[in-house]
């Protein structure tokens, strides 16, 4: 049975790539993928899916859901289809939501045998304001089995972890004044920024090896010689935990505080992005997944361990439902993700046939952990025990 699940997706194969190469030639950023949405929507509808559109008010999400109408496990395949600004698809999100569609209908043609129901989750905007994290925050995840995706990478690797983020904005209004003739007049709002940055810089010699606290400053004034009565800088808080990153970004709050109180400034403090929590990798899933690379050709020593790429919204989604994030070779020099280098390989054959691969691995672990009553158990209690941890 496993076999007609992998020759389905050869039978696919040129619609998948032909959705892979639309999307990745017209990107579009996080919110906003309307074509992306459509263009997968109309091919999940094609082959029998039903299509439950703008979930929770997003307009460029969906959730698609084939039932077999029998008893049996909620299989979950998440899609990201947002672009990055100017560089466009150069997280190949093209090739990752074309792969979970493309394992979707590949294991649709084992459905009836495993009972149960495949869902294919359209998440839009997983580079910003992940939509994940809406939807786990509104249960949509907590019927599921498990939940699978694979991103595209130089090298296969193991799911491994991500970092817990916050995204904090500090904005500290003063008081202009011309900076020459009357500067004891002024409140230096760009000042209270500048004291923030130094403070954050004498707090990262007490965090710990796994914190990250970077940012930017957004707004420091228009003229030198006047004093700037607005400033604003952004700043991500990551850590490898949620209980640590909280810890920290109560801290940095204290230190923009602290910015405020030293000149005289207001402060107003806001989250811009949506908060990541931590991805807890389900082992027993991504074992299953590296067994079923193994078994399509790819040699178990080629397979890199689990390591940190940042942050995630699957994160959140990894407290609601077992999940694992593995990534898959699709190009053959060391291109870095976020560069114009992988957004270009990213559309040639060579990385359509990694995806075409990625999605073959997808679809056969979905289809052994399905088929195995011993195995979906493994993957629930090991999730309980970590979410409990």
């Amino acid at each position: 049975m496993k076999s007609t699940v992998l020759s389905r997706i050869d039978e696919i194969a040129p619609r998948i790539r032909a959705v892979a190469g639309a999307i990745g030639a017209r990107p579009e950023l996080g919110n906003e993928e309307f074509f992306a949405c459509e263009t997968l929507t109309v091919a999940l509808e094609s082959y029998g899916f039903a299509i439950r559109r703008h979930p929770l008010g997003l307009p460029t999400a969906f959730i698609a859901e084939l039932d077999s109408g029998k008893p049996g496990p909620t299989i979950a395949f998440l899609a990201e289809y947002d672009a990055l600004p100017d560089i466009g698809h150069a997280c190949g999100h093209h090739l990752i939501c074309s792969m979970s569609v493309a394992a979707a209908v590949g294991l649709s043609a084992a459905l009836d045998r495993i009972g149960g129901k495949i869902r294919v989750y359209g998440t839009p905007a997983e580079e910003t304001k992940g939509a994940k994290v809406l939807m786990a925050e509104a249960g949509l995840f907590r019927d599921c089995s498990f939940a699978l995706m694979a991103h595209p990478y130089y090298a296969f690797e193991k799911s491994g972890s991500s970092m817990a983020m916050d995204a904090l904005r500090f904005e500290f209004r003063g008081k202009t004044a011309h900076a020459a003739a009357n500067p004891e007049d002024g409140v230096n709002a760009l000042d209270a920024v500048l004291q923030l940055f130094n403070g954050i810089n004498a707090l990262r010699q007490q965090t710990k090896p796994d914190a990250r606290i970077h940012g930017v400053i957004t707004n420091g004034g228009k003229a030198p010689n006047v004093i700037p009565d607005y400033a604003c800088a952004d700043f991500y808080v990551r850590a490898a935990t949620r209980a640590y990153t909280n810890e920290l970004a109560d801290k940095v709050k204290r230190v923009a505080e602290g910015a405020a109180l030293m000149t005289g400034c207001t402060l107003e403090m806001s989250n811009y992005e949506f908060s990541y929590d931590e991805l807890r990798t389900n082992e027993t899933l991504s074992n299953a997944f590296t067994a079923a690379l193994v078994e399509l050709g790819v040699p178990e020593s080629s397979i890199l361990r689990g390591d940190d790429h940042g942050s995630l919204d699957l994160g959140n989604v990894s407290l609601q439902c077992p999940a694992a994030h593995p990534f898959v070779q699709v190009v053959d020099e060391k291109y870095a993700l976020h560069t114009i280098e992988f957004r270009d390989a990213a559309m040639k054959d060579r990385a359509f046939e990694g995806m075409l691969l990625g999605a073959k691995a997808l679809a056969a672990t979905a289809y052994e952990c399905a088929s195995s009553p011993a195995t979906l158990q493994a993957i629930r209690e090991e999730f309980e025990r970590t979410v409990a941890e």
